[in-house]
Parts: structure tokens; C-alpha cells; sequence
């Protein structure tokens, strides 16, 4: 059985599929005396969980499906804004030249500009470059690998020692070395 809008034949437009399995409401095994057998009943239960649990997924699924696209579409907008703002900081640094032009030749307040981007610039590469050398590799994740690698036996274990290979990429691999 499914559900679909009765003017166009499709799902509603909100990301929710077309069609949706749904729960029968009657009994449809029946012993010799007119009454449900139990093992029927658990069959029908059972069947009708799964189909319930599935249904829910694929809704729950729909749903985040359709608040991401929303969100990416809306993040669009956020990027464009801060390009503008970013090609608009250009007139901000030329205003900031030309106010110093009354003060100076104006040769030296572009140069005096130029020089405070480029501290800032070189200001910001350092703090950026601060934040990369904390990066350390995910020791934890690596044991934990590493340990439910044993338990496990790989395919190219042997068979009479039960002993597991574990090969792991060589970048996440701990070299002993501990760079500050």
C-alpha cells in the first residue's frame, strides 16, 4: 500500500519519497477455529515492526535529506555576502590611503598602507601556522584499531597461531617521534 497526492501521483514535494509502505490493519492468518494462531501473530508483528522501523528511516532520512539541501542552499547566500564583503575591503584599504593622503605624499600612505596588509597578512599566516603544528595524529582511533585488529583474524592470518596482521597506512602509523 502507498500514499501518494491524489492531483499529481507524487509524494508531497518535501523530500518525502512517493510512495511509503504502510502496516496492514488486518489479521491475514487465521487458525481452523476462526482466532489468530500465535505463531501468526508473531510473524505479523514481527513483519510489521520491520516495516514500521524502515518506514521511519526512510522518513527520517527525507527529512535530513531536505533541511541539508536547505541549509546548502542558504549557505550560498553566506559565501556570496562574504565575497562582496571581501572584494569590498579593497576600497576600505584604498579610503584608509587616501585619508593619509592629506596628511602625506601620496605615494607614502600607499606604502604605509601596503605595509599594514602585509603585517597582517604575515600576522594571520603565523597564527594560521600556530594552529597546523598542534595537529597530532589520532593515537586513540590507532589503538583501538590496532586492539580490535587482534581480536579479529585477518585474512592473512595464520591459521594454527591465530596471530592477525594488522597494516596500517603509514600516516597514521605512531613514529615514535613527537613534533612541538
Amino acid at each position: 500500500m502507498s500514499f501518494t497526492d491524489r492531483n499529481t501521483g507524487r509524494g508531497n514535494g518535501d523530500g518525502v519519497p512517493s510512495t511509503v509502505s504502510s502496516i496492514p490493519l488486518t489479521d491475514l492468518d487465521v487458525g481452523p477455529d476462526g482466532q489468530p494462531t500465535i505463531g501468526a501473530l508473531v510473524k505479523n508483528a514481527t513483519s510489521q515492526v520491520s516495516t514500521l522501523v524502515r518506514a521511519e528511516v526512510e522518513l527520517a532520512k527525507a527529512e535530513v535529506t531536505g533541511e541539508i539541501k536547505k541549509g546548502l542552499q542558504g549557505s550560498v547566500f553566506f559565501i556570496l555576502a562574504l565575497t562582496v564583503l571581501l572584494f569590498s575591503t579593497f576600497f576600505l584599504f584604498f579610503f584608509f590611503a587616501e585619508l593619509l593622503d592629506v596628511w602625506l605624499p601620496r605615494w607614502a600612505a600607499f606604502l604605509i598602507v601596503f605595509g599594514v596588509q602585509v603585517l597582517l597578512a604575515g600576522a594571520l599566516g603565523f597564527l594560521g601556522y600556530l594552529r597546523v603544528r598542534k595537529i597530532r595524529a589520532p593515537k586513540k582511533t590507532i589503538e583501538s584499531v590496532k586492539e580490535f585488529a587482534s581480536v579479529l583474524p585477518s585474512p592473512g592470518a595464520d591459521a594454527e597461531s591465530g596471530a592477525a596482521r594488522v597494516d596500517l597506512p603509514a600516516a597514521a602509523a605512531p613514529s615514535g617521534r613527537h613534533s612541538r
